[in-house]
């Protein structure tokens, strides 16, 4: 029901007030401490263990996608141009029903849980200002998990990996300043729609031939704005896209390299440009240890045969990035896909995925932070006999 509530009334990044209310509501509704308001929707539930020990963070994203749904479903978004078309209505029902299960058995609990809501996943990133919020304080978090429902993936089975899984999402604004002119007469004019194609073709090969080809990067040019009509040459023409990286020495490195291919290419044409380049997401790198945590609890949930080790990272992005940095932290998968043929297009106004894959998330969530608080006690335990 609350996945569904989630679904048919979905909000943007920084506007989630509905959604945080709903989930703050019921959180209170079964006894849990609440804090609301953080990074302006942020929600975090506090769970108090029936024993001392440390704490776990549970994150779940809330934002949706401004997309017009077009699924066939009786739980159909009732906000034209918004909809959850990448899972985070279920990322929050299930978190919400982890809480359930964990509150429920506190007090066979050595430590305390945090069930943290986070905005605009999809956005600016809500994870960082809630972080800077004072979230991994009072108490303070000594590790985090998260799960993203992954159409990629196939039902039932668990997928995670160790080390970088997700790229760091910058974004890049190209301005070429041309001369603009008569259509008949280029030679009289700079041409900057000219320019812009060659400098297109010239970052694919910049890429292929100037980075290293075991260290993933993706330039993608993704908007071109120049001209108003079919006779004149503009003065100016607009790129944007995106750069998607894992390494942090190749990260640093491309701007200042895109910034020298811009150049060589607009002054040999007589032109002249602006880079502008805004920072995104770090790169999502999984703790090994909290890995090794989430693949022992996985396979009490689904069994050995479908927890998966991913070979490869992905080049998408995730702010969940921003708990990885500053506590051990390992992010996973669940599979919702049906058929592993046809994997579900996440962003895609026909998105939808089966209910029932919210019971595999609230048990591998649950077993998680268990798993991590059986081994931090024996931890504890093996110290104090060696003292």
């Amino acid at each position: 029901e609350l996945r569904h509530y989630f679904h048919m009334y979905p909000e943007l990044a920084f506007e989630e007030v509905k959604t945080a209310r709903r989930v703050a509501d019921t959180l209170r509704n079964h006894g849990i401490e609440v804090k609301e308001g953080i990074a302006k929707t942020g929600v975090v539930g506090l769970i108090k263990g029936g024993k001392p020990g440390p704490t776990v963070l549970l994150r779940a994203d809330m934002d949706a996608l401004r997309l017009n749904e077009e699924a066939n479903l009786s739980y159909k978004s009732k906000v034209p141009g918004v909809m959850h078309a990448c899972a985070h209505d279920g990322h929050t029902a299930g978190l919400l029903g982890t809480a359930m299960i964990l509150n429920e058995i506190k007090e066979q609990i050595s430590g305390n849980i945090k069930v943290l809501f986070q905005p605009a996943e999809e956005d600016a990133g809500g994870a960082l200002p809630m972080i800077e919020e004072g979230v991994l304080e009072n108490p303070k978090v000594d590790a985090a998990f998260g799960i993203h429902l992954m159409g990629t993936v196939n039902e039932g089975v668990i997928q995670l990996k160790k080390g970088p899984l997700m790229a760091a999402p910058d974004v890049f604004k190209i301005t070429i300043i041309g001369k603009g002119g008569h259509a008949s007469m280029p030679n009289l004019s700079i041409d900057p729609i000219c320019i812009s194609s060659q400098l297109i073709n010239e970052l694919q090969t910049f890429v292929s031939r100037r980075i290293s080809p075991i260290l993933p990067a993706v330039i993608s040019v993704t908007t071109i704005h120049g001209g108003d009509t079919h006779n004149v040459i503009p003065n100016t023409v607009e790129l944007s896209g995106t750069i998607r990286t894992l390494d942090k020495e190749v990260r640093e490195w491309i701007p200042g390299a895109m910034e020298s291919l811009i150049k060589n290419i607009t002054e040999t044409n007589g032109a002249s440009f602006r880079l502008e380049i805004k920072k995104g997401f770090p790169p999502l790198i999984n703790n090994e240890e909290m890995t090794d945590i989430v693949a022992k609890a996985a396979a009490k949930v689904v069994g050995d045969e479908n927890v998966r080790f991913a070979k490869l990272p992905n080049m998408g992005a995730e702010d969940f990035s921003y708990f990885c940095e500053h506590v051990p932290a390992s992010f996973f998968y669940i599979g919702i896909s049906e058929n592993k043929e046809q994997p579900l297009s996440h962003h895609h106004p026909e998105f939808q995925w089966n209910d029932k894959n919210l019971k595999i998330y609230m048990e591998a969530m649950a077993q998680v932070a268990l798993e991590y608080f059986e081994i931090k006690s024996c931890d504890k335990q093996l110290m104090k006999n060696n003292t």
